[in-house]
């Protein structure tokens, strides 16, 4: 069997009377891509909030390789070997694509008070990274984030994260705005991200591309883990809708109708 990366036990989180997650038990093993699916409500994004260190929660343990952590911060998670890409990831508008890929990891050349910023290694980096992440545009990357269209912002953030491997990689919403040939590429890391021997997490209401990269799908209601264990080789979208929703098929058939 996989060895396990990620271990969440009995997760809750209230805020105030509301509960978020309830008794939210969650693993990812190593290289393994496991997409979170459930409709607008659902938990999934507190659930990798607490994970990444941006929400801290009422209950439940996080282990990281079998030991117990604490993560209180998007630091802590950074430490444990866990970077995560929101839909929404904070780039500086006015610095480089170049500078932002690297921001506070900075490529130092020189010695002592003479060193400073590698500029030429991080342009290279820079161009490498976005041709894998499907950008065919001959971009600079000196280019400010400011002059970038929001698909091409999500790639570069997108890139940063191919760049600095962590063990597992979170991916909330990463398609989202994104063009034929950027998705296409987002996918193509997903995949190579396993083949390298990382894990991800795959967040996406477009069910089609979480069934064209990952190994399991995990989908949640309502604060809870309704199901954790669907092979999208054996099973279907619409059955797997199905479980998101709580609906037959012919439920389904009929919401859509009226």
């Amino acid at each position: 069997m996989a060895e396990e990366l990620v271990r969440m036990d009995n997760i809750t989180k209230d805020y105030g009377r509301v509960r978020a997650l309830d008794g939210v038990t969650f693993r990812v093993y190593r290289n393994e891509i496991v997409g979170l699916l459930g409709d607008n409500g659902a938990g999934k994004s507190t659930l990798i909030k607490v994970l990444s260190g941006a929400v801290q929660p009422t209950g439940g343990d996080i282990f990281i390789k079998g030991r117990k952590v604490e993560i209180k911060s998007t630091t802590d998670a950074i430490t444990n070997g866990i970077e995560t890409i929101y839909q929404d990831s904070a780039l500086v508008t006015q610095l480089s694509i170049a500078r932002n890929l690297f921001l506070g990891r900075e490529p130092i050349k020189g010695a002592g008070i003479f060193n400073r910023m590698d500029q030429a290694a991080m342009e290279q980096v820079a161009r490498d990274l976005l041709k894998r992440v499907g950008i065919t545009k001959n971009i600079p990357p000196t280019t400010p984030i400011g002059s970038l269209s929001g698909g091409e912002r999500q790639a570069v953030a997108i890139a940063r994260a191919m760049h600095f491997h962590s063990d597992l990689i979170i991916l909330d919403e990463p398609t989202n705005n994104l063009g034929v040939a950027e998705t296409q590429g987002v996918l193509r890391f997903v995949r190579n991200a396993r083949d390298t021997g990382h894990s991800c997490i795959f967040i996406a209401h477009n069910i089609h591309h979480v069934f064209q990269v990952v190994d399991r799908i995990v989908v949640m209601r309502q604060g809870k883990v309704v199901a954790d264990d669907i092979d999208p080789k054996t099973t279907t979208v619409s059955k797997v809708e199905e479980v998101i929703t709580g609906m037959s098929e012919e439920e389904l058939r009929a919401a859509v109708d009226h």
